[in-house]
């Protein structure tokens, strides 16, 4: 759980980094922080579940 979580925020923290570079609003800045954090947390939970599943 806590692994979707760091994923989650570091996606929000590119996301927000990409956009606020090529100069969008803050609007925009939002929604590719929200984007890119859900991204990152779901390829973090889906990691997780495959480190998990090969530990057995």
């Amino acid at each position: 759980m806590t692994g979707f979580l760091i994923g989650a925020l570091l996606g929000a923290i590119v996301g927000g980094t990409v956009m606020a570079r090529r100069g969008g609003n803050k609007k925009d800045i939002a929604q590719y922080a929200v984007g890119y954090g859900v991204a990152f947390g779901f390829v973090a939970l889906f990691v997780a579940i495959f480190v998990a599943r090969q530990a057995v």
